[in-house]
């Protein structure tokens, strides 16, 4: 059993302080061992540390920025836990890009506005820019778990502590300063199965007052100066929208489809804007996907799009009644395949309305086809390719151009077939927001109704039952005759 001084240690480390281990003092002693200028400095320090009594440390130690050791840790870290783990070729790559100590030249401030896109790249700056190259430091606290009388073994080396301070002035200490919850524990595997235990702890002074001060004050002008080099980027040029107009943004994308008969789908969609609703004359207001081949998930043969879409929309109210409700934009689309004959067919048709909370909402819509009788429609589309189709896509809801009171679709034979998944971020501006006029309590009440409603349909679903119940129940009331209603009056 070793003494009792041997089973407490305690080291106060300063940043980048060298605390040699029992591995490295029998390494440099001999001076043929040294390869690199900084092993020949190493075995200056250990011929000194010798004539002056040893080192201090036993089984603490330290491995600075310099240290081959850093250097190894940094390339060998996993990305799983697997004990067979093989890199792949995007982490080979990555594990070869040295964060610490790249130089960036700064950049002229006459330029910045001119060079925030680099449209002809060179190998030196993608080499800098395309992935985080914030010069860092690191160093190590090391501990030396090896049994008494047996220390400078490499397999008894354990990190007790990693400290890295990047460029921006950002220290990062793993783990973190023992707290309240105790001691940290390293348990090794061998027949005695021995438990250690270290604390960690800050021991840099205290700042004094006017220290803290002077640097409130520094980073006060250097927070200014960041906010007008900011400014500088942004420019005066930033859109607001005017008083009682909404601003709509979705940033959308068309995931996936499934459950379809064909193979090889895509996606053909559009946007219909309703009354009092524009867009800017850049937006695109239509698109179509690539053509994905189907993988089979589940039960489901499965087509993973992932296909992004930008829209920009604005609704202007005018002078409509306060109980009105504002029509919401309708998106259609049609799901079709393409066979290796250049043979295509309708697969489904499908809408929605946009969603009118802001935030993420992810659907998923079902689809319907038209279909013909018989047999020789189904031969046709199978061999031929081809068949029924909308001439008018809004169809699939109201038509456009219908005016009517009553849309009979009596006779109209359809199939249900697969459906789409969509992921919609939608943004809301508006400056009624902030304000605090009638104009704001408008503009909140309409988005307060619809907000309690996932779709727009649903609202005019309800409205239109109510508005019949009440119509049903005002013709029943006029048949009955006046005395009966006048006793059931007097009764209740």
């Amino acid at each position: 059993r070793p003494p009792a001084e041997e089973e407490e240690e305690e080291a106060e480390v300063r940043w980048q302080e060298k605390l040699f281990s029992q591995f490295e003092v029998d390494l440099y002693q001999n001076e043929s061992a040294c390869q690199t200028p900084l092993d020949r400095q190493y075995h200056e320090e250990i011929v000194k540390l010798g004539k002056a009594g040893g080192r201090k440390n036993c089984r603490i130690f330290t491995y600075t920025d310099h240290d081959r050791f850093t250097n190894l840790e940094e390339h060998c870290q996993k990305v799983t836990d697997s004990d067979h783990e093989v890199p792949s070729y995007l982490a080979e790559r990555m594990a070869n890009v040295r964060r610490r100590r790249q130089d960036r030249r700064p950049i002229e401030a006459s330029s910045l506005k001119s060079k925030i896109i680099t449209w002809e790249p060179s190998e030196e700056f993608i080499k800098n820019n395309h992935v985080i190259n914030t010069p860092v430091q690191t160093m190590y606290i090391m501990g030396d778990l090896g049994p008494y009388g047996k220390l400078g073994r490499r397999e008894y080396e354990h990190v007790l502590c990693t400290i890295k301070v990047d460029g921006n002035g950002v220290i990062t200490v793993k783990p973190d300063f023992t707290g309240t919850n105790g001691p940290y524990w390293i348990e090794l595997d061998g027949e005695k199965r021995q438990v250690w235990k270290y604390t960690i702890e800050n021991a840099s002074v205290q700042v004094q007052p006017e220290e803290e001060e002077r640097e409130q004050s520094v980073f006060r002008d250097l927070y200014s100066r960041h906010k007008e080099y900011l400014s500088g980027l942004v420019g005066s040029e930033f859109e607001t929208t005017l008083p009682g107009t909404l601003r709509l943004f979705v940033n959308g994308e068309i995931v996936s489809a499934q459950g379809y008969e064909y193979d090889n789908l895509y996606v053909h969609f559009f946007l219909e804007l309703p009354n009092q609703w524009s867009s800017p004359a850049f937006q695109q207001l239509s698109g179509v996907t690539q053509t994905c081949a189907t993988k089979t998930v589940g039960r489901d043969n499965v087509a993973h799009f992932c296909y992004p879409f930008t829209l920009e929309m604005f609704l202007t109210l005018g002078d409509e009644p306060e109980d009105s409700l504002p029509q919401w934009p309708v998106l259609y689309f049609e799901v079709l395949s393409l066979d290796s004959w250049q043979r295509y067919r309708v697969e489904g048709y499908g809408s929605l309305v946009l969603p009118s909370s802001p935030g993420l909402h992810m659907l998923t819509i079902p689809t319907w086809r038209p279909v013909e009788l018989g047999t020789v429609a189904e031969l046709r589309r199978f061999f031929i390719g081809g068949s029924p189709e909308l001439e008018d896509i809004t169809y699939v809801r109201i038509p456009s151009t219908f005016k009517g009171k009553r849309l009979s679709r009596y006779g109209f034979r359809t199939e249900t077939t697969g459906s789409v998944t969509f992921r919609l971020h939608c943004l809301q501006q508006s400056k009624a927001f902030l304000e605090t006029s009638a104009l704001r309590q408008r503009m909140q009440s309409v988005l307060d109704r619809l907000g309690g409603f996932s779709q727009q349909s649903s609202v005019y679903s309800i409205l239109e039952a109510f508005q019949r119940a009440r119509r049903r129940m005002q013709e029943a009331r006029e048949s009955l005759p006046q005395d009966l209603i006048s006793t059931s009056a007097s009764k209740v």
